[in-house]
């Protein structure tokens, strides 16, 4: 078996940021409450988080950009902070991390899956244009594997709609799309800090916006928004229950560091994938990824397609895995998890008839795309999960070819 080493962001800076944060003693100066005081502490949190936010904000151009403890946390913020009532409708990807949906169904909303495009795996504005009901109060748009979707035509089929769009950036960090950073253009976006996306803290993320009332609410919901409500002055309480959400002075010090090298990781995951795409093109009854006009790929995963008709493309996996190449098969069809087949999640709740009048349907073949790819097609390779060199990707291109060769699979 070949021998990977794990990919990690973490650098000399980044730990004598944390460090010296350490040193300072304050490592989370957050308060509960509505104050702003060098000792007790504040609403908005430490130095160190402030400093980020405002890093972001200048990074992405963004006016306003507020850190969580997570970007599960973040979604969560997002889907309240557009005054998201029980019962509403809230349309998403089954081909994306499982919190994409559950972050709708903490506020008793329902999700809608709408299916994936076939060359990008990214839900398009056909898709969702099939999903719109009388009862759909935003779309929550992830931008897998580590491009954009069709961000531009989604925003436009919302504002003919009069409903919200949020980018799900998670996987798709700082790169863009025609000219505009992923997660920027959306009423809301955001990105993940967590251990395995391009730069970490372990566990974080942020929340981006444009308007200063949504950024106002997702403040509050961040930290306890209750008890400051009326302090500050907000008139409209809609989804102000809050939580604690707050990002630690240590994590935000050491995503400051990670993101001044954030465009050279990037960099070369995209050059390590022009190795793949060169050795791997030419092979039949297999699809490099495709990247679609006016966007940038970050590669989270390298997204294969094994096209090969009456093929297992399991042998193929563990032929590959035998080998040392760590390529998997499956990702997600979030729809056909036993929750949504089952329609429990608190209790009966959201889905009960007392507060829901729609009519939604989970049953397998309502993403018929997502499913055929995640049964059938589908090969990924996880570009952030090891730290690959130049010569580990020639390995697993020499591989592929052999394991081509061995199955007779370059025949038409």
């Amino acid at each position: 078996m070949r021998k990977l080493k794990r990919f990690n962001s973490i650098d000399t800076k980044s730990i004598n940021a944390a460090v010296k944060v350490l040193r300072t003693g304050k490592l989370s100066p957050f308060v509960g409450n509505w104050k702003n005081d060098k000792i007790v502490g504040s609403f908005y949190g430490g130095n160190k988080v402030k400093e980020l936010e405002k890093k972001i904000s200048k990074i992405f151009k963004v006016k306003f950009a507020i850190s969580v403890n997570s970007w599960t946390s973040g979604l969560i913020c997002a889907v309240g902070a557009i005054e998201t009532s029980p019962g509403d409708e809230i349309i998403v990807s089954p081909w994306t991390m499982c919190a994409s949906a559950t972050a709708i169904l903490h506020w008793m909303a329902v999700p809608v899956f709408a299916d994936v495009d076939y060359n990008t795996f990214n839900i398009t504005a056909e898709t969702i244009q099939k999903k719109i009901t009388k009862r759909t109060k935003a779309i929550i748009v992830p931008d897998i594997m580590g491009q954009s979707a069709e961000i531009d035509k989604i925003i436009k089929l919302a504002k003919k709609n009069n409903i919200k769009v949020i980018s799900d950036s998670a996987q798709a960090i700082g790169v863009k799309f025609k000219g505009k950073y992923t997660g920027t253009m959306a009423d809301i976006g955001g990105y993940s800090f967590n251990y395995h996306k391009p730069i970490n803290c372990g566990e974080g993320g942020v929340v981006v916006t444009n308007n200063k009332l949504l950024a106002k609410k997702i403040f509050l919901i961040r930290n306890h928004g209750e008890a400051v409500v009326k302090k500050m002055k907000f008139k409209k309480i809609n989804n102000i229950i809050g939580y604690n959400f707050r990002l630690g002075e240590i994590e935000a010090s050491i995503v400051i560091e990670q993101l001044n090298k954030l465009k050279e990781i990037i960099k070369s995951r995209q050059n390590l994938v022009k190795i793949l795409n060169n050795g791997l093109d030419k092979l039949k009854n297999l699809k490099i990824p495709q990247v679609q006009y006016g966007s940038e790929h970050l590669y989270y995963y390298y997204a294969l397609k094994f096209t090969k008709k009456n093929f297992n493309r399991k042998i193929i996996i563990k032929e590959l895995n035998k080998r040392g190449v760590p390529v998997e098969s499956n990702y997600a069809n979030l729809h056909l998890l036993p929750m949504y087949q089952n329609k429990i999640a608190y209790g009966k709740f959201p889905w009960s008839n007392k507060i829901y009048k729609g009519n939604v349907s989970y049953k397998k073949g309502i993403c018929p795309v997502a499913e055929h790819l995640n049964d059938k097609e589908y090969i990924g390779l996880h570009m952030y999960k090891y730290d690959y060199k130049k010569k580990d990707i020639e390995y697993f291109v020499d591989q592929f070819k052999l394991v081509w060769k061995k199955f007779n699979l370059n025949t038409v």
